[in-house]
């Protein structure tokens, strides 16, 4: 179920991105997330693997958006 949640987090900080960061920046981190599909698909669990390297590309998306961490209570 958090897989799921890593990949919407994904696409929706993509949209809010082309506006803060630009379309180049934002074309990279797609970029990344398509090498990520690629090479998950060789290993037996890649799909655990993709979930968790699509989690910190969440981070990183995050902290150039937002500018900061987005703080938590």
């Amino acid at each position: 179920m958090l897989g799921i949640f890593a990949h919407v987090a994904f696409w929706v900080l993509v949209l809010f991105g082309v506006a803060a960061i630009g379309l180049r920046r934002v074309a990279v981190f797609v970029v990344l997330w398509g090498i990520g599909v690629a090479v998950s698909r060789s290993f037996m669990i890649g799909s655990l693997l993709f979930t968790s390297y699509v989690a910190v590309l969440d981070v990183v998306l995050v902290l150039l958006v937002f500018k900061s961490d987005v703080r938590g209570r």
